[in-house]
C-alpha cells in the first residue's frame, strides 16, 4: 500500500543549516507552511506558540544581535567566533523562530502547551520538505539566550521553542541510523 503522508514522513530527513541555500520558500509557499505548522493539537485553543520571521537584510541584522549578546555573555568568545555569530541566520534563505507561550488555564497544562509548540516546529519541517525543501529545527545558545530573549522582546510567558532554518537543500542529506523498535515499542503490562 502506498500513502504519500506516510511516504514523506518515512523519507524526511533534517537537512542542516550550512547545506541551505536559496531560493527559500515564496510568499504563497510560506503562507502554506505557517498554515500547517498552526493545525497542530491545542488544548483548550490557547495558541500557546507565535512565529517570529527572518528573512532577507533582517537576518544579518539579527546576526549583529547574536554577536554582540555573545561577546556580552560569553567570556573569550573571540573574533572568529563573533563573526560567526554574525554570519549564523544567514545559514537559509528564511528562519522561523518558534515562541512557546505559556497561557494561564487550569484546564491545559503548561506541558501541553510546550508540546504543542513543539509540534508547530515538527510541522513547519514537514510543511517545508513536502514543498521541497530543506529545513532543521536547532535551538542553539541563543535559544536560552537571557540577551536574546531581550532582543526578541519575549514576555514572561515566552520562551523559544526552536528556530527553524528553510531553504532549498544544496546536497541531499545522507540517511542516518534510526532506533530499533525493539528498544522504543513495547506492550503495557500489568
Amino acid at each position: 500500500m502506498t500513502n504519500p503522508i506516510l511516504d514523506h514522513l518515512l523519507a524526511r530527513r533534517s537537512v542542516p543549516a550550512n547545506s541551505l541555500g536559496e531560493p527559500g520558500p515564496s510568499a504563497e509557499e510560506l503562507k502554506l507552511i505557517l498554515r500547517a505548522a498552526s493545525r497542530v493539537p491545542d488544548h483548550k485553543k490557547l495558541v500557546p506558540w507565535r512565529f517570529l520571521l527572518f528573512q532577507g537584510e533582517v537576518r544579518a541584522s539579527f546576526g549583529r544581535v547574536l554577536a554582540e549578546v555573545c561577546a556580552a555573555e560569553e567570556k573569550d568568545s573571540g573574533a572568529f567566533r563573533l563573526e560567526n555569530e554574525a554570519r549564523r541566520l544567514l545559514r537559509a534563505p528564511l528562519v522561523v523562530a518558534v515562541i512557546s507561550r505559556v497561557v494561564k488555564n487550569p484546564a491545559a497544562p503548561e506541558w501541553e502547551q510546550i508540546l504543542s509548540a513543539g509540534a508547530a516546529c515538527q510541522n513547519l519541517i514537514v510543511a517545508a520538505s513536502a514543498l521541497g525543501y530543506g529545513a532543521q529545527w536547532i535551538t542553539e545558545w541563543y535559544g536560552y539566550s537571557p540577551g536574546i530573549r531581550r532582543a526578541l522582546k519575549l514576555a514572561d510567558n515566552e520562551r523559544v521553542a526552536g528556530f527553524v532554518y528553510i531553504g532549498t537543500p544544496k546536497e541531499k542529506p545522507e540517511e542516518r541510523e534510526r532506533p530499533n523498535f525493539a528498544d522504543i515499542v513495547a506492550p503495557w503490562r500489568p
